[in-house]
């Protein structure tokens, strides 16, 4: 998932500010106790998301993928006063850990933890997103797309995550296109050609889509 030298990686993470216990924490307990640990946010794109809503200050966060919790705790501390956090996933088994870090945040009021289908989830809520972060299973990312970009108002935030998927999106001679890099591929040509909006890809980790509604 890493597209930089990790050495250069590591330079990167010395020089971001340094996670704190319960983020620390998060990160203990997804490696000892969960599968797949990788699907954790991590550091440097926890601060980067961090960084985003303080500077944006949304009042509505749609966050599509909980997983447990480490990027809803870093984009939850840069809302505005009065502002929530919806976050939407379909594990209940991560529940009573989820909503523990999320007591131990000091937020817990802010943030809404939903189980379930998000295509079943989203039609339900009300309201306008203002930031919206795609982080879930990649083969209905374009569908999370189409439920939420008339929900946004002119200046709203999407990101997606994962959009590079580990290099795959460049398509070598007789490479075989799996499910979830075929989808990937048309969300990525969905939104470059949406006039809607501007786009930015960053390869930062997996590689995060930042869209912007126009």
């Amino acid at each position: 998932m890493e597209f930089i030298d990790t050495n250069l990686l590591a330079y990167c993470e010395a020089h971001t500010s340094e996670e704190d216990g319960l983020l620390k924490k998060i990160v203990r307990e997804t490696q000892a106790k969960v599968l797949m640990p990788r699907m954790l946010s991590g550091h440097l794109q926890g601060k980067f998301l961090e960084f985003l809503v303080n500077m944006y200050r949304p009042k509505t966060i749609l966050e599509i993928g909980t997983y447990t919790g480490y990027s809803a705790v870093c984009m939850a501390r840069g809302l505005a006063e009065n502002g929530r956090l919806i976050t939407l996933d379909k594990n209940d088994e991560l529940e009573k850990m989820v909503r523990g870090f999320f007591m131990e945040s000091g937020l817990a009021k802010k943030i809404e933890y939903r189980l379930g289908n998000a295509l079943d989830l989203i039609p339900e809520l009300e309201g306008e997103f203002d930031f919206v972060f795609i982080d879930a299973d990649k083969k209905n990312n374009a569908a999370y797309y189409d439920l939420i970009i008339e929900r946004m108002p002119s200046g709203g935030i999407i990101l997606a995550d994962n959009v590079l998927w580990s290099g795959k999106v460049i398509i070598q001679d007789g490479q075989k296109i799996d499910k979830d890099t075929a989808a990937i591929l048309e969300f990525n040509r969905k939104v470059a050609q949406d006039p809607r909006v501007e786009t930015c890809l960053l390869p930062l980790r997996d590689g995060l889509m930042m869209i912007r509604k126009r």
